[in-house]
């Protein structure tokens, strides 16, 4: 069978957390759950990294503005996470070139990560940190059940990804003005803490 559904998938769930599926899909090939993990996942070392790497994301991406600081910063990493992910997979199911499977699964979690960065600047719009913790805990079980999923049924986790990040889009476009509204609050205090850093006055022109 064509490695493909699983590769989009993991591109999919790398672009929200990849530290999560790195994580998964290791422990799934270490416990002999399934035979299609690369080993390059399934080492001691990768686990553990990518397992405390999970639990500051776990934290961080449960406060407000921090989340959004964090996911900036993983703007290159997520995708090339799903691209080496995507890559490893694919050499070790034989079915599709690896550099074609890089570029599906970098791709795709370019979108998903960006999906994910627009909604989490809308939501922090809001001054309450509720929502923050439950777009942060919806998005782990999220992850963490359509790659489960996918290990047993790929096709019909790739569909379930793909009508997510298809929502996902549908759903940044409709709060493109809560995350206009973040930019520039966001731009407003970087402008702030510069005039106070200059002692509150414009340098002369």
């Amino acid at each position: 069978m064509s490695v493909i559904p699983l590769v989009f998938t993991s591109g999919w769930a790398s672009g929200i957390n990849a530290y999560a599926v790195v994580l998964l899909l290791g422990l799934f090939g270490a416990t002999g759950v399934s035979d299609e993990v690369p080993a390059a996942l399934q080492r001691t070392d990768v686990l553990i990294v990518a397992g405390v790497l999970f639990l500051c994301e776990a934290i961080a991406d449960k406060i407000p503005y921090v989340d959004s600081v964090w996911d900036t910063a993983h703007t290159v990493i997520r995708p090339v996470a799903g691209a080496v992910v995507a890559a490893l997979l694919a050499g070790e199911s034989g079915s599709l070139p690896e550099l074609a499977a890089g570029a599906i699964g970098g791709s795709t979690a370019l979108m998903s990560h960006l999906v994910k960065a627009g909604t989490r600047m809308a939501v922090n719009t809001s001054p309450e940190p509720f929502s923050n913790v439950g777009m942060s805990i919806a998005e782990d079980l999220g992850v963490a059940g359509v790659i489960t999923f996918a290990i047993f049924n790929p096709v019909a986790a790739a569909v379930i990804a793909a009508v997510l990040l298809v929502l996902g889009i549908v759903t940044v476009l409709f709060l493109a003005s809560r995350i206009r509204r973040f930019l520039r609050r966001r731009a407003q205090r970087r402008e702030e803490k510069r005039l106070a850093g200059t002692g509150g006055h414009w340098p002369p022109g």
